[in-house]
């Protein structure tokens, strides 16, 4: 039992030793960069401050494949294909921009729709109660004791302007 403990603390101390490989240096605007990753290739050795163990020049790559190569065609420097062509954008990010987008043009719309729908009731209703109005008919309303009564000439005038005003709003 006690052989495996220390089987697994010495596994355990191993693992640890290449969580270490920690580079270390000094970038071109004179802050200090702690990475796992080598710096870039334009740094000078002597701001390099620290490198994993074990790791010297020649073990880092060969400066021929990273250097930039100059295209004739556009006159931009290319890397020599290590890194993949960054777009600057992320697409997972712009899909769900563009739902959303979508989604509350659709909202939008959605609204507008209800809105019309409204006037266009509003309208219709207008209407009919206009063709009541200018009939002639006698017009009987409850007043707020809930009594019945009959409007005379001057509610009525009040009334057909009221529901014209409507009509002038709604029915375009």
């Amino acid at each position: 039992m006690n052989l495996s403990r220390v089987f697994l603390f010495g596994v355990a101390c191993l693992m640890s030793i290449s969580a270490m490989a920690q580079w270390q240096w000094i970038d071109k605007d004179g802050r200090k960069v702690f990475s796992d990753r080598p710096p870039p290739t334009d740094t000078p050795e002597k701001n390099i401050l620290k490198q994993p163990v074990g790791r010297s020049q020649a073990a880092k790559l060969p400066t021929a494949a990273i250097a930039p190569t100059i295209d004739a065609g556009t006159a931009a420097p290319q890397t020599a294909g290590i890194a993949p062509k960054l777009s600057g954008k992320d697409k997972e990010l712009e899909e769900k921009k563009k739902q959303a987008e979508d989604a509350q043009a659709a909202k939008k719309k959605a609204e507008e729709q209800k809105i019309a729908q409204a006037k266009a009731d509003n309208c219709a209703r207008a209407r009919q109660s206009k063709a009541t109005l200018d009939s002639g008919v006698r017009i009987a309303r409850t007043n707020d004791k809930g009594e019945r009564e009959i409007m005379d000439d001057t509610a009525r005038a009040a009334e057909t302007q009221r529901v014209q005003s409507i009509i002038n709003s709604d029915c375009n």
